[in-house]
């Protein structure tokens, strides 16, 4: 990557991908604060059948952008495919999701006329997006802002330009006029380009703490521009009694190493009681050793792919060491297969006997188990972060399940569920450094619109009937 242009390379192969100028953010934003007010008097109606007329391409490009999505991001070809999907149906979710959440109401109060209350788009709104998911994550900003009456200036992640460029590519043959839906092509200072801008309105982040931070100190004087942030987390993942260990194992599995563990809602924790501890291990060790990891396209299709780059995989590594120098015990070493590219097979460590465990988020395949002794100490140990996105609980009764669901904190808590896979029907979202209490997915219509309170009367009425002098 140059001052001119920005390189995406296939981490699974080293290859380059897609080459591309860096933006202007300045051009960018005064571009989209000149269509704004066009797609702003859009009517609904217009501006949904042109999200929907962008579902259309997608489908249209549904296997192209999944195979794009693979060799971007590294994960294997058939999570790239539910991916798209998951770009499809956000549509119609945001659709019925904008009429819930911020539909028109109006109350006849008779002599007093008419109290109303309607939304308005926020005006030019920056979305910044992870490498992780590069399409669907941000998607889920935009649809809602789109329908919502926004304009957009999308900064994707440097490591995932190409499947912007293919979104983009699906928007402009919607029919959407070229302005209103923008890219912006660079690297961590044109993010910061974008978030600073005067002309930007909003800035809808998905990403890391640290970035998020960042973006909310910048913004602190600055209360006018909305800011929803949706970042990591250093989730817990509970295990009590249960008769079901292959199936608890199974859940750890898909909750710690989906996506070579680089979801925000991935389990980084695990906390097992003595009584079930050893009967779980003997199943989960196994059971993570047979995980296939290789290249997204291969045959037999892998679990996992690598991480996102090499220095990622290096960061990874060097944080399973450093857990180990503390005093952790390794029960299952992650490894660096190839030395040249960033596959690492999953780690699982006992942090048990810490005298201080680092509360940040290894975004990766690995996975620290503490032994707890009941399901109040674990409840204590699940809360001891800062952050506060996804918990699971699984085994107990549901009196067990009651008592979890209303101490934890976190803004997804799921029973015999992964930590992951979250359903876009529902808010998505969490507290602490995980959020600023602006839950995305079903409710991000809440914080692409503003609602206007309106007393209306079609003739003007009005008497003063006390302090007027004879």
């Amino acid at each position: 990557m140059t001052e001119e242009a920005l390189v995406s390379y296939a981490p699974a192969t080293g290859e380059e991908l897609w080459r591309g100028p860096v933006s202007s953010v300045e051009d960018a934003v005064a571009r989209a604060r000149r269509a704004w007010p066009d797609w702003a008097a859009k009517s609904l109606t217009t501006r949904i059948e042109i999200v929907r007329r962008f579902a259309n391409e997608v489908r249209t490009d549904a296997d192209r952008l999944a195979e794009l999505i693979a060799r971007e991001t590294g994960k294997p070809h058939w999570e790239a495919r539910t991916e798209v999907d998951a770009v499809i149906a956000k549509i119609e979710i945001s659709v019925q999701a904008y009429a819930e959440r911020t539909g028109r109401k109006k109350l006849d109060s008779a002599m007093q006329g008419i109290a109303a209350v309607r939304h308005k788009p926020h005006g030019v709104m920056a979305v910044l997006g992870p490498y992780n998911f590069p399409a669907h994550l941000p998607n889920g900003h935009m649809i809602p802002a789109l329908i919502a009456g926004n304009v957009i200036v999308f900064k994707p992640s440097e490591k995932t330009p190409a499947v912007a460029a293919a979104l983009l590519d699906c928007w402009h043959r919607s029919g959407i006029e070229k302005d209103a839906v923008q890219l912006v092509i660079g690297g961590p200072e044109a993010g910061k380009a974008l978030v600073a801008a005067g002309g930007v309105d909003g800035v809808l982040f998905t990403g890391s703490a640290q970035v998020g931070l960042a973006i909310n100190r910048s913004l602190a004087n600055n209360p006018g521009k909305i800011v929803a942030l949706e970042m990591g987390g250093n989730n817990p993942v509970v295990v009590v009694d249960t008769p079901k260990l292959t199936d608890a194992a199974t859940l750890i599995i898909q909750s710690a190493f989906t996506t070579s563990g680089q979801r925000c809602t991935a389990a980084r924790r695990l906390i097992v009681l003595d009584s079930v501890h050893d009967a779980l291990m003997e199943q989960l060790i196994p059971m993570a050793k047979r995980l296939v990891i290789d290249e997204p396209f291969a045959d037999p299709p892998p679990f996992m792919g690598p991480v996102i780059d090499n220095a990622t995989a290096d960061g990874l590594s060097q944080s399973f060491v450093e857990l180990l120098k503390r005093g952790g015990r390794a029960l299952l070493p992650m490894k660096r297969p190839d030395e040249e590219r960033p596959f690492l097979t999953p780690g699982i460590i006992d942090t048990t006997e810490l005298a201080e465990r680092p509360d940040i988020e290894l975004f990766g395949p690995c996975l620290q188990v503490i032994r707890v002794s009941d399901l109040n100490v674990a409840i204590t140990e699940a809360n001891d972060t800062r952050f506060g996105l996804s918990a699971s609980l699984i085994g107990g009764t549901p009196e067990d399940y009651g008592r979890f669901w209303a101490n934890v904190r976190a803004g997804i808590i799921n029973w015999n569920r992964p930590t992951n896979g979250a359903s876009s029907a529902a808010p998505f979202g969490g507290i602490g450094l995980s959020g600023n209490h602006r839950p995305a997915a079903y409710y991000a219509a809440d914080y692409c619109a503003y609602p206007v309170a309106s007393n209306e009367m079609e003739q003007p009425r009005a008497t003063i009937s006390v302090g007027l002098s004879e």
